[in-house]
């Protein structure tokens, strides 16, 4: 298997961001009252539905970690079987609710899902999907062989404008007991970045909202769950009344980002306000 996967496509690229579902073993089991399964069928059933109406598919679809939440990989099957309706293929990365070898393993069995951490994506752009993933802990953390490799894919393709994917925030959200589980060190990764014009994003999961940002003269995406959402600038675990969402990137071929954050048009799956955490 090449180490890159190469998607050709003219004119902007469409992608599509999916995270934090947080899915069960068990399809009836529920996340602080939310049936995770059931609210991530119903972010891609609206998706499909927009995308009938509109016959604006897809390029590309980012899975940026959480896919499962109890640590029982027959979650991974459950997403697997539910994004193929998209018909798009999907690339993906670990977050810390992640289990490995078993996320590669079952995922592996599924054509439609790509192994692949570094894809060119039409012309002018390459994505760069990083791990920060700590097993057992839930902050996240670049090791060396990640910083390392993300070096030098940067300077493999210096024509190429990247964006750049990974699971844990870089950002502070204002939240106290969020931001202790952060990216802890973004001081490294800056160091790396600092040395490249062509990085022009950075998606990510794990916080469970939106964020629209700069970090370092580039920009920074956080995306809602499409299961509980966080409230921000909370510093005690709080629960967000936002529905579901997903984010919907457009890389244009003069380097230029744009974007957008869309939520389910009902709110159906509203949690337990009353939770301590979870």
């Amino acid at each position: 298997m090449k180490e890159y996967f190469r998607l050709d496509k003219k004119g902007a690229v469409r992608l599509l961001q999916i995270t934090d579902p947080h899915l069960f073993s068990n399809p009836a089991e529920t996340l602080l009252k939310v049936k995770t399964i059931d609210s991530f069928s119903s972010v891609i059933k609206q998706i499909n539905t927009q995308i009938a109406k509109t016959n604006n598919s897809f390029d590309l679809i980012l899975s940026t970690g959480d896919l499962i939440q109890d640590h029982n990989v027959a979650g991974y099957h459950y997403f697997a079987q539910i994004i193929e309706s998209l018909k798009t293929p999907v690339v993906w990365l670990e977050g810390n609710h992640d289990v490995q070898p078993a996320m590669s393993d079952i995922l592996s069995e599924y054509p439609h899902i790509l192994p692949n951490k570094q894809i060119l994506i039409g012309e002018k752009w390459q994505i760069l999907m990083l791990n920060t993933q700590v097993v057992g802990m839930p902050y996240g953390e670049l090791p060396y062989k990640q910083l390392k490799w993300l070096d030098e894919k940067l300077a493999e393709f210096p024509e190429k404008f990247t964006l750049i994917a990974l699971h844990h925030n870089i950002l502070p959200t204002n939240s106290a007991w969020l931001d202790q589980h952060s990216l802890k060190n973004a001081d490294k990764l800056s160091h790396i970045l600092i040395k490249f014009k062509n990085v022009r994003g950075i998606v990510h999961g794990h916080i469970h909202q939106q964020v629209d940002a700069i970090w370092n003269n580039i920009p920074i995406f956080a995306t809602p769950s499409t299961c509980i959402q966080f409230k921000p600038n909370c510093d005690q675990f709080t629960l967000d009344e936002l529905p579901q969402g997903w984010r919907e990137i457009y890389l244009h071929e003069n380097g230029e980002i744009e974007t957008v954050v869309k939520r389910l048009n009902f709110n159906d799956f509203l949690p337990n306000f009353d939770a301590q955490g979870y």
